[in-house]
């Protein structure tokens, strides 16, 4: 079966050469029960592991079933230990968080047996043993005769031609080791069993082949028994391990250890953590810059904001704004789009507040402050938590009546008084980019103030007598509709200056629409007259004005909408938001288009760090990660040193370590999308978690898992090159 012809083992170390053993020329066949003894460092462990294939030889020849040996690779040693060889070692090389059964089932699972299909023959295997009653046991839990019983146990039932055991009796009592010796005498019947011993004793009755050792050389080889018929040399039947029981294996690896578990679960967590709040730091810095804008005709410029208006330019109808609530990622509406720009101020004493008009019905926050209103000229305020009213003056805020400042124009406001309102209502923000407060208010005065925000938006044109004139137009109660009074000072541009029951005819023209209004002056007005014509006592802060009746007046401004603003739940799929719009045909656009970015500098600098950093923290990460689970590994260095031993290749231990690591990695970012859940939640209170987490995108989220996947994909193959780096015995010793 065996044979050696002048084989050598040297061994390099630091570029000085010692020899294992020399010139060893043997042969051993079937049947044979042979007994390797000597002192210590005679040369028979190394002789032991080059005759199993867990070591080469640099010398000579070795003859396996009349193969040579001389020119094989690591993989063909690899092929040879599977066919003929199963090893019984020292330390036993037992998985002790394994069961007695499911330790002897490993090395049938390796060699591609089918579970379904081997546990038959592990249970006679196990009975042939006499550890029946202990099948379901931990090994951890077995005495050291038991434990070198599943180790024999697990030889056999590879149901190889060779089997090698390196001091099997070494850590036995004398009764263990009698029994020990007994199994393997009767395993010999039809294998050739190959022994190191030092107690040369214990062994004689069983043995049929003594060699003794010196120095690395065979002193004594005693042939007690001789074999007058080799029996046939039956190779081992083994296919590569399917898929399935790598799959098996790794999960079992992955939860069989609880401390290992936690272990890898907390360098995965913390490793993913680093990433992704380094990512989400760059993120929030990026959002920030590009906040750094302004747009000369918008002053909200939200990311969720959408900006609609009808492709035929007509108003807006109750229809419409149903049909464009019912899309799934829309928040909420603000009809009168005007409102949000216009800017209106509200003052009472030394106090002033600017801010945007919004309908109560989309207030959706939390008051901080106060009540929500009962009454439609109650009002609540919306500002920032560090606005000097709010830390200082509170009193002379919440429930007090401020003025509503008259329009002249765009951004432009009179002292006149255009209505009051009552603040009941404070919800405050920290946001350090808006200035600007909010007012949500009632329809009502949503409708009052239309007139005045759309006049801002409009162009005004007045025809007197052919000729275009520059006047001011005011609603008056006291005008009669369809009539107007002037200036007395007008007259004069008519012939004989009768002017009274002439044409007055005013244009009001903007994007959205054309209005012409036909007037006949009534009456003129002087100072003397001023009051009895239209209620006002000063002729001089009113001249060259023109009153109308307020119903005209309103008709020129107060229309339905044409143009609003919706706002969405997720900017993320604001563009297919958009295409929904524009197939109920609307005309959409973003907000944010019509912005001037001030920072946009600063952001491209921001992207390239970003980038940069996060290339350098993975790097970092990763082999900072790969040292601490090479330390939490240590201890299955020998396991999957022993998996090498039992028959699997790289690829197979790689695969089997892809899986643990892969099933340690995803579980632990489930358990971070599960902590950063929390915190959105506010289960758990850590505002600044829950803030750096709506910088990140599911996508965003989706990349940083295959990150994580892949490091840990490296690291398994780093840790697998380095338990295929040397020979298997070198590996294993290295390791215990």
């Amino acid at each position: 079966m065996l044979k050696l012809e002048n084989v050598s083992k040297f061994y390099y170390n630091k570029g000085i050469i010692a020899s294992g053993f020399t010139k060893v020329n043997l042969e051993l066949k079937i049947g044979e029960f042979v007994v390797i003894t000597g002192e210590s460092g005679s040369g028979k462990s190394t002789l032991l592991n080059v005759i199993s294939g867990l070591d080469s030889y640099e010398e000579g020849e070795m003859y396996a079933n009349g193969n040579e040996t001389s020119h094989f690779s690591e993989k063909d040693f690899e092929d040879y230990r599977r066919k003929y060889v199963a090893n019984i070692f020292q330390t036993f090389n037992l998985v002790n968080s394994y069961t007695v059964y499911q330790n002897i089932e490993l090395v049938l699972l390796l060699n591609g047996y089918k579970k379904r299909k081997v546990k038959k023959k592990i249970l006679d295997i196990i009975d042939q043993v006499g550890l029946t009653k202990f099948k379901n046991t931990k090994v951890s839990k077995l005495s050291g005769g038991q434990k070198q019983r599943v180790a024999i146990a697990r030889a056999m039932v590879k149901d190889t031609p060779i089997i090698v055991a390196d001091e099997p009796t070494g850590n036995l009592d004398s009764e263990s080791a009698k029994e020990v010796l007994e199994i393997l005498k009767r395993v010999a019947k039809n294998k050739l069993v190959v022994i190191v011993t030092h107690n040369i004793e214990q062994v004689e009755e069983q043995a049929t082949r003594i060699i003794k050792m010196h120095d690395g050389r065979i002193i004594q080889n005693t042939e007690i028994k001789r074999i007058s018929k080799e029996p046939e040399a039956i190779e081992s039947d083994y296919n590569n391990i399917s898929v399935f029981n790598k799959y098996r294996l790794g999960i079992r690896n992955t939860f069989n250890i609880k401390s290992k578990f936690l272990l890898l679960f907390a360098v995965f967590f913390f490793m993913a953590a680093a990433i992704l709040a380094e990512y989400s730091s760059f993120q929030m810095s990026e959002k920030e810059q590009s906040d750094y804008g302004y747009s000369v005709g918008f002053r909200d410029l939200s990311e969720n904001r959408i900006l609609v208006n009808k492709k035929d330019k007509t108003s807006f109808t109750s229809e419409d704004f149903d049909k464009i609530k019912e899309l799934s990622n829309v928040d909420y509406i603000v009809e009168d789009d005007v409102t949000i720009d216009g800017g209106i101020p509200i003052s009472r004493g030394d106090l002033s507040l600017h801010g945007n008009m919004l309908d109560i019905k989309n207030f959706k926050g939390e008051l901080d402050y106060g009540r929500m209103p009962e009454s439609d000229d109650e009002i609540i305020l919306k500002i920032r938590n560090d606005h000097f009213y709010i830390e200082e003056r509170m009193d002379d805020v919440l429930n007090k009546t401020f003025s509503i400042l008259k329009s002249q124009g765009i951004n432009a406001w009179s002292n006149e008084t255009a209505g009051e309102v009552t603040i009941v209502g404070i919800e405050t923000f920290d946001d350090v980019n808006d200035y600007d407060c909010k007012f949500y208010v009632s329809k009502s005065i949503l409708n009052q103030f239309r007139a005045d925000i759309n006049k801002n938006y409009s162009e005004m044109k007045i025809l007197l007598n052919d000729k275009y004139v520059q006047f001011t137009i005011e609603p008056n109660e006291y005008v009669e509709k369809g009539k107007a009074i002037v200036d007395d000072e007008l007259k004069y541009q008519f012939k004989n200056y009768r002017i009274i029951n002439k044409p007055l005819n005013i244009y009001v023209k903007n994007i959205y629409y054309n209005e012409e209004l036909e007037l006949s002056i009534s009456n003129t007005y002087t100072k003397y007259n001023i009051k009895r014509l239209t209620g006002l006592d000063k002729y001089d802060n009113n001249r060259f004005k023109i009153f109308i009746n307020t119903d005209d007046y309103n008709s020129l401004y107060n229309k339905p909408t044409h143009q609003s603003s919706v706002y969405v739940k997720d900017a993320e799929i604001i563009d297919e938001t958009m295409n929904q719009l524009d197939n109920l045909g609307l005309n959409p656009k973003k907000v944010t288009d019509f912005k001037v970015n001030q920072g946009e500098t600063s952001q491209r600098i921001i992207k390239i760090i970003k980038v940069v950093v996060t290339i350098i923290l993975i790097i970092v990460l990763f082999f900072i990660s790969y040292i601490i689970i090479k330390i939490i590994l240590k201890s299955r260095n020998v396991y999957y040193t022993t998996l090498r031993m039992l028959g699997a290749t790289y690829k197979n231990v790689r695969r089997i370590l892809d899986i643990e690591l892969f099933i340690n990695s995803t579980i632990s970012y489930i358990g971070l999308m599960l902590f950063i859940y929390c915190t959105k939640a506010n289960i758990i209170n850590l505002e600044y978690i829950a803030k750096l987490s709506e910088y990140l995108t599911y996508k965003e989220y989706a990349i940083m898992y295959l990150v994580i996947i892949v490091i840990s994909r490296l690291i398994s193959i780093k840790f697998a090159r380095k338990i295929f780096k040397n020979s298997a015995i070198n590996t294993y010793n290295e390791e215990v």
